[in-house]
């Protein structure tokens, strides 16, 4: 939107004030183009990083990827990423706005994603409405059931689901062929019993929870904040498609992992979506490129 306070726009306005009516002024506002900035998406192997490449794509907007790899032997991040940001971690999104030469650097899955749904996401469909048609110059009018689970859910992706499915992946790595032989029983009996009093009620919990949600999503599904692709559900995508990988090898002789039927049919739909397929073609695509170097 044109912004009438900038004096230079202001000058600009005021010069053609005799040949401009008010009804001109605000279609001018309307119709001119915000500049849009270079956009640099910092991408890491294995990582959150990919669910933004599907963010993007879903956006429309065009942007580069900076490819790194992790060490294939710690399976860290190459200290290269620090450079990007001090915290050494992807996914990272620089902002390269036009006239300007310092490039603002994002960080945090749900920070990103909310920035550039804010910025971006206008007529894309993926921020549900914060209120019902006509209310929204109503103050104190309650916002739509999918709107605040889409807020929570942009919370909820970190905050609460992934962290027992990272301790699940330190678990595994401990059950694992990089463990020496002969303490591999004794640290593999410390990541059952771990798994038992941690992460197995903990996930017993969030598989409940999500399967609830979408039984009882708005406009009867089939997506978690109703009958549209969100950007909740992209941003939920990275652990959902985890957990069976993950819970799995701890779960030998367990049924954790049976039941959920929307849950698992949603799990599935989300790898069907277009823009899901399109982020792991063009991802597919690089990679190749790069290692067959």
């Amino acid at each position: 939107m044109l912004n009438l306070t900038s004096p230079h726009r202001l000058h600009h306005l005021n010069t053609k004030r005799h040949n401009l009516n008010t009804s001109e002024i605000t279609d001018m506002a309307s119709t001119e183009e915000i500049p849009k900035p270079k956009i640099k998406l910092y991408w890491l192997n294995d990582s959150r990083a990919q669910r933004i490449v599907w963010l993007l794509e879903e956006l429309g907007l065009d942007y580069e990827v900076v490819i790194f790899h992790r060490d294939p032997q710690t399976m860290f991040a190459p200290p290269e990423l620090a450079r990007v940001h001090p915290l050494g971690k992807a996914p990272a999104v620089g902002l390269t706005y036009p006239g300007e030469e310092n490039e603002t650097v994002l960080v945090e899955s749900g920070f990103i994603t909310q920035y550039l749904c804010d910025r971006f996401g206008e007529g894309t469909g993926l921020v549900p409405p914060r209120y019902a048609p006509g209310d929204a110059a109503n103050e104190g009018k309650k916002e739509t059931e999918a709107w605040m689970r889409y807020q929570h859910l942009l919370h909820y992706a970190e905050g609460s689901l992934m962290p027992p499915l990272l301790v699940a992946l330190i678990l595994s790595i401990m059950k694992g062929p990089k463990i020496p032989f002969f303490i591999r029983p004794v640290v593999g009996a410390v990541a059952d019993k771990l798994y038992a009093v941690f992460v197995r009620p903990n996930m017993e919990k969030h598989l409940a929870f999500l399967e609830q949600l979408l039984d009882t999503a708005p406009s009867g599904g089939p997506y978690l904040c109703g009958d549209k692709l969100t950007a909740a559900d992209i941003l939920m995508s990275y652990p959902l498609l985890t957990v069976r990988p993950r819970l799995q090898p701890l779960e030998s002789k367990g049924k954790l992992l049976e039941g959920y039927p929307k849950l698992w049919a949603y799990v599935d739909r989300l790898e069907k979506e277009e823009g899901y397929k399109r982020a792991m073609k063009r991802m597919e695509k690089v990679e190749g490129t790069i290692r067959g170097k």
